[in-house]
């Protein structure tokens, strides 16, 4: 099995990445917020979409830069503009400002994404590229199950104010770490090239597994937008079990089989966690349904089981499709195919804010959460239809 190249930098790019989505998931609960200061699942829909619609027109641009330039200014800036829109909702009560700090959250997302995505390719040999990224995608992965149950306890405590303070201190330590990072050699490449780049990735977004990280991103757009306030809609007062069941589930798996994705195949992985998504929205529907028509259900079980179902999928389906995009692309246009891979994701989370805060508003969750089962079966069938990299499959019948 080939070496990873640099350990201590694996390292150092994973813990970078911990803190900075563990200060930037402390806005998981933004929509709870955003619901106390008059706004509607509309509002909170716009509110949260901005964040993945920013994102959508700055990746493949970004991914292209990050090819021609390097990794570390765009780490830089990434984390320097998250923790402005920290500081900026720590001090506004406006919706509007909101807003505006979510799309520059996504472009601060963007560059963070890419240059850091990116670095651990350059760090990981094909052969365990799916492992690899699985494992680096755990430290998000855990931020996402501690920063909503810590923020949740900070909010209750200090207030939202206080919450994002505890967000900024977070993005700091991200910041240093970034700070501290090896610098490369600057490549001086023409203006153009970037542009260039990005042309010759224009045909990426037709490609069926980016149809599939689109719907992928749709369910999980959808599922972390609406859950906050879908849980107050049934009397809930936290959802630790959720994010804990979430990320603990999908820690496992890429901790547990995560080498699946490598030696049984992209496919294997991918296809069946489709269907597993689109059962979780089957789930919520049921729960939202039945307690609607005055039905006994468990609810704190039901979330529980929703996420352990979509953190499992998850666990799998991001790195296995990353590593599908990925076995596919040669290095020289790495960054910007991981680009148009993460805008593909983006653009299915903006339409899941967007489209099913209209639906949650006008027909109420249980009915948002069985048209989101609906056109997430679709999806699961388009996924039925991926093929492998013809350099992957042959390395598995050899193995």
């Amino acid at each position: 099995m080939p070496p990873i190249v640099n350990y201590s930098l694996l390292v150092q790019t994973t813990l970078t990445n911990f803190f900075f989505f563990a200060g930037l998931n402390c806005f998981v609960l933004l929509p709870v917020y955003v619901q106390g200061l008059g706004g509607t699942e509309i509002a909170i829909g716009i509110v949260m979409g901005l964040y993945s619609a920013a994102g959508i027109v700055c990746q493949p641009l970004i991914g292209a830069w990050v090819d021609a330039f390097g990794r570390r200014p765009f780490l830089l800036l990434g984390i320097g503009a998250v923790l402005a829109t920290m500081l900026v909702a720590a001090v506004s009560r406006s919706i509007v400002v909101l807003g505006v700090v979510r799309a520059v959250q996504g472009i601060g997302f963007s560059a963070f994404f890419v240059a850091n995505y990116t670095l651990v390719l350059e760090l990981v040999p094909p052969e365990r590229r799916g492992w690899a990224l699985g494992l680096y995608g755990v430290s998000g992965l855990m931020a996402t199950a501690l920063a909503p149950l810590a923020g949740e306890g900070i909010a209750t405590a200090a207030g939202f104010r206080g919450l994002f303070a505890f967000a900024a201190v977070l993005e700091s330590v991200a910041l240093a770490l970034a700070w501290w990072s090896p610098r490369q050699p600057r490549r001086l490449t023409p203006l153009s090239a970037g542009l260039d780049t990005i042309r010759e990735s224009r045909h990426e977004v037709f490609h069926l597994h980016m149809v599939v990280a689109f719907f992928f991103g749709l369910g999980t757009g959808a599922i972390f937008t609406f859950m906050p306030t879908f849980g107050e809609s049934l009397g809930v007062s936290t959802l630790a079990l959720f994010y804990t069941g979430y990320a603990g589930a999908a820690m496992l798996v890429r901790v547990a089989a995560g080498s699946l994705i490598d030696t049984q195949g992209r496919r294997a992985v991918i296809v069946p966690c489709m269907l597993v998504q689109t059962l979780t929205a089957s789930l919520l529907a049921l729960l939202g349904l039945g307690l609607g028509r005055g039905a006994d259900l468990p609810v704190l079980p039901f979330l529980f089981l929703a996420g352990v179902l979509a953190g499992g999928a998850h666990g799998f389906l991001y790195p296995g499709l990353a590593a599908l995009v990925t076995d596919v692309t040669p290095a020289r246009r790495r960054g910007a195919v991981v680009g148009v891979f993460s805008a593909a994701v983006l653009t299915g989370n903006a339409v899941g804010a967007f489209a099913f805060g209209y639906i949650a508003h006008w027909l109420g969750y249980g009915q948002m959460w069985m048209v989101l089962a609906l056109v997430l079966g679709l999806g699961y069938a388009m996924s039925a239809k991926l093929e492998e990299a013809p350099q992957h499959a042959k390395r598995r019948e050899t193995s």
